[in-house]
């Protein structure tokens, strides 16, 4: 699906570890690091297919420390765990976006079932 939805505003909030995006259609979303982190689209994290996703644990604290756009379409994120693989694409931050509460309580339940923390 091509869409040409894109960021109007990305901002990043260090002290509240935090990114505020405004998206061309209207949403505004403000997506916690850690979110952004468990979710991130890399092969390390999600796999090759569902089976093979790895749950992301212990990423509480975690800080994004350098965001770099790839073309016009995604930005890449480096974070202070040392993970910077994946690309996101806009059409992938607004997923989230759009997604963010039923995602972090997929995720929060994933963890309590796993008897992980965050």
């Amino acid at each position: 699906m091509t869409t040409d939805i894109h960021p109007t505003e990305l901002k990043m909030n260090r002290e509240e570890r935090c990114l505020s995006i405004q998206f061309s259609d209207g949403l505004k979303a403000i997506l916690s690091y850690e979110f952004l982190r468990v979710h991130s689209p890399s092969a390390e994290v999600r796999g090759h297919s569902p089976s093979q996703a790895v749950l992301q644990t212990g990423k509480e604290h975690v800080l994004i420390t350098d965001i770099q756009t790839v073309g016009n379409y995604a930005v890449q994120m480096t974070y202070d765990d040392g993970h910077s693989s994946g690309v996101y694409t806009w059409e992938y931050l607004h997923e989230l976006s759009i997604h963010r509460d039923e995602l972090w309580q997929t995720y929060l339940e994933t963890l309590e079932a796993e008897g992980a923390s965050r």
